[in-house]
Order: structure tokens, then C-alpha cells, then sequence
């Protein structure tokens, strides 16, 4: 199994849509006193090439980077980042990098002149909450040049048809909202989304519940430590 890895070259974010309300990156600033809208370049910033004594990269070859989850890659506060971000992850061709965006409008305004049809080690994922996520965003992420493109629904709002946009898509994850406020997560939603999936010969997760998950006709409150093996036994 490949080892996993955060990268969180910039913090910080704004509510862009209906999935950003309970966003946890404003709840684990609130915390610490601290003012989320603030988008500030981290110290981690060159964690992809950083090495050890031995002259070894740090982050080893065969690796995947879960990238940006405290902000958004393509947020417009990060434009003059970016270009160096990317080359980062053109140099390190030996792990695949996984960014996930509620931006993907401004895509094709961020990539890097030597894109192309796009990097063979970047995924593209656009997270769509809803039905208007969806009709909006999606047909921008078919468009766009990318080699690697999934889509994730999460949190899920409600009942969502992807059958337009599956194609070219190799994978969906789903899953419910968490926190204190976390909105309900009806797993017949989720069983429509496999079902789709199924049909379209996509890879689907079931990633997690969400702290309120609606099931047999009853709303259960479930802790954000089950959250995930609560979903796992539902796949």
C-alpha cells in the first residue's frame, strides 16, 4: 500500500457555495482564535522536494499527497504560489498528488504553461454538494485538459444525478457532513449515487456518514469516530 502524506503548501480559505456553511477549516481556526479568511503561505510550503540528511526526499517515491486540504489550490489569494507548487509536483513524477477544488471554474486560468493534456501524477477532483454543484461545475471539469478527474460529493446535500457527467471520471466519493451543526446525510442519496456508478462502470466510496445520517426513517447521531466504519459496513 502506498504511504499517504498531507501537503498544505498554503492555509486558509473563503465560503464559495452551500457545502462550505460548516467547513472545517473555519471550525479548527475558530479554535485557535484564528481568522480563517486569512489565506497565508505555510511553512511546509516546499514539503515535496525537502530531503533528509541523507539527501533522500523526505516524502518517498511511490507516495500520494492529499494536497491543499487547508485551503483551496485554486483560490485566488494563492495565484502567485501556484506556479511554484506545480513545479514541485512536475518534479516529483514518483508520487501522485490529489487536489480537491470547489474552484475548478478558474482551472484554466491556474495551470502551468507545460500543462498540456495535463501531468500523469495529478488528480483533479471538483466537489459538487448539490444538484446546482453539480450542473455547474461538472461540465467545466469534463472540459478542462486533465489526465486524472474524480468527482466527490461530500458533504451531500441532497439527491444528485450524475449520469450527464460520468464519463471521463474515473472515481465518486460520497459522504456526509460532520461537526456539531453537520446537516442530515440521507443514505438513500447515497445509495442512488452507487447505483449510478454501477452503471457507469465508475469506482464509488462510501467515505463516511456524517454526524446526522438518515436511515430506515430514522435521523441517527453518530460520532465522528464511527463516522467512517459506520460507512465501511454500508459499501
Amino acid at each position: 500500500m502506498s504511504e499517504i502524506n498531507q501537503w498544505n503548501p498554503w492555509h486558509g480559505c473563503r465560503r464559495i457555495s452551500a457545502g462550505c456553511q460548516h467547513c472545517y477549516i473555519f471550525r479548527m481556526d475558530e479554535q485557535y482564535g484564528r481568522d480563517a479568511t486569512k489565506i497565508t503561505k505555510t511553512q511546509s510550503f516546499d514539503l515535496p522536494i525537502k530531503k533528509s540528511r541523507n539527501g533522500e526526499y523526505k516524502i518517498r517515491p511511490g507516495s500520494y499527497i492529499y494536497t491543499c486540504f487547508s485551503s483551496d489550490f485554486f483560490i485566488e489569494e494563492a495565484d502567485g504560489w501556484r506556479q511554484d507548487a506545480w513545479r514541485m509536483m512536475k518534479l516529483r513524477k514518483d508520487v501522485d498528488f490529489f487536489i480537491i477544488t470547489k474552484r475548478i471554474h478558474r482551472f484554466k486560468d491556474c495551470i502551468p504553461p507545460d500543462w498540456d493534456a495535463g501531468y500523469d501524477n495529478v488528480t483533479i477532483c471538483s466537489t459538487v454538494e448539490n444538484q446546482d454543484r453539480a450542473d455547474f461545475r461538472l461540465p467545466i471539469l469534463l472540459s478542462c485538459p486533465i489526465k486524472h478527474r474524480e468527482i466527490i460529493c461530500e458533504p451531500l446535500l441532497g439527491q444528485i444525478d450524475l449520469g450527464p457527467y460520468l464519463k471521463n471520471i474515473e472515481g465518486v466519493t460520497v459522504g456526509g457532513e460532520s461537526g456539531p451543526d453537520a446537516r442530515v446525510c440521507d443514505y438513500a442519496w447515497v445509495v442512488d449515487l452507487r447505483e449510478q456508478c454501477a452503471k457507469a462502470k465508475v469506482r464509488f466510496w462510501f467515505k463516511q456518514t456524517g454526524a446526522r445520517f438518515l436511515k430506515d426513517g430514522k435521523v441517527l447521531t453518530i460520532p465522528r469516530s464511527k463516522q467512517f466504519s459506520e460507512a465501511a459496513k454500508l459499501r
